[in-house]
């Protein structure tokens, strides 16, 4: 196999080959046709993740074909494509497992974290975690679902019955989110950085009402605000956005220290709540939104060699949409 291995944190990723890994007692093996890159990749790699296991492969937004099984794993998985996402694994007897919110785990794995992931051209994965994808899907418009995708719905469903939201740091995630809005007949208000043109043009084409700066008040109050930028300003700015009673929702796994603000931003029963990971009931009802709503992912296909150009481009707010790494074995 070949794979883009991480040494160390804060050094480029590396083309390596590997033998082909083989899959434990309940995994299966699958030959990757598409990982997307998740801002999460680059706080890996930045090292604001503690304690990833190195050497590692990055990447949890895969699809793939399932070619070999591990004992128990089931045998309908075998020729499948699945998708496999940022939880990669739970211990299912914890008291949050019990309770149905396998999302809080206390003993998780995360694909591309402490699990290697897919920015290779094969991956294990834990069975349970490996979802089963229509034969029809295109693995490139597929693979921002798995995180992005995923992660803006969990948020959504935060909000509760909020009719005007407001998406800050209009990526991957909130391209997908926005449709979703759109669809469940929600007024979408995006936030993008300071003098971004070509990205508030990009909201508005993907459904929001309105685009405009982070820096800028939206022209009504939002029931709910959420935050897919890391930046731990902008929680004092939503919160000013959102009428008394809403919801500030932030996305990300990692975000920058929220500086000290006043206290009447919060004040009128606004509540400030995080979003962690997912569960599979939230990967179930999801994949039934994209259905029904036809969402579509802009996407920008890297050949997996260069993944460390997708990931630079991630950084400097180069996309539209999510970048999409393809092993030259599905190119």
């Amino acid at each position: 196999m070949k794979a883009m291995m991480l040494d160390r944190v804060r050094t480029p990723l590396r083309l390596v080959e590997l033998p082909d890994p083989s899959p434990s007692a309940g995994q299966v093996l699958i030959r990757v046709e598409a990982c997307g890159v998740c801002r999460t990749d680059l706080h890996v790699f930045d090292g604001d993740l503690p304690d990833p296991k190195l050497p590692l492969i990055l990447g949890h937004e895969i699809v793939g074909i399932v070619v070999a099984l591990g004992s128990g794993a089931p045998e309908t998985l075998l020729g499948r494509r699945v998708g496999v996402p940022w939880l990669g694994r739970t211990c299912g007897c914890c008291s949050f497992c019990r309770d149905g919110k396998e999302n809080l785990c206390d003993a998780p794995g995360f694909t591309g974290y402490t699990i290697d992931g897919g920015f290779a051209s094969h991956a294990t994965a834990d069975a349970n975690y490996a979802f089963v994808l229509p034969d029809s899907s295109d693995p490139i418009a597929t693979a921002p679902l798995l995180c992005a995708g995923l992660i803006g719905w969990r948020s959504l469903k935060m909000v509760g019955d909020g009719k005007a939201i407001g998406l800050y740091g209009f990526g991957a995630a909130a391209h997908i989110l926005a449709q979703v809005c759109r669809w469940k007949q929600q007024e979408v208000y995006a936030f993008v950085r300071p003098g971004d043109e070509e990205g508030k043009r990009f909201a508005l084409e993907m459904g929001a009402v309105w685009a405009g700066s982070s820096d800028n008040v939206p022209p009504k109050p939002l029931d709910a605000a959420i935050l897919f930028a890391a930046a731990g300003e902008l929680v004092p700015k939503a919160l000013a956005a959102v009428r008394k009673g809403g919801t500030v929702v932030c996305g990300g796994i990692h975000m920058s220290d929220i500086p000290a603000m006043p206290y009447r931003l919060l004040w009128g029963e606004r509540r400030v709540v995080s979003v962690a990971n997912l569960t599979r009931t939230d990967a179930d009802e999801f994949f039934e939104v994209v259905r029904a709503a036809k969402i579509r992912t802009v996407t920008t296909a890297y050949s997996l060699e260069r993944a460390n150009d997708a990931m630079a481009a991630l950084r400097a707010g180069r996309l539209n949409g999510a970048a999409v790494l393809v092993p030259v074995e599905a190119a």
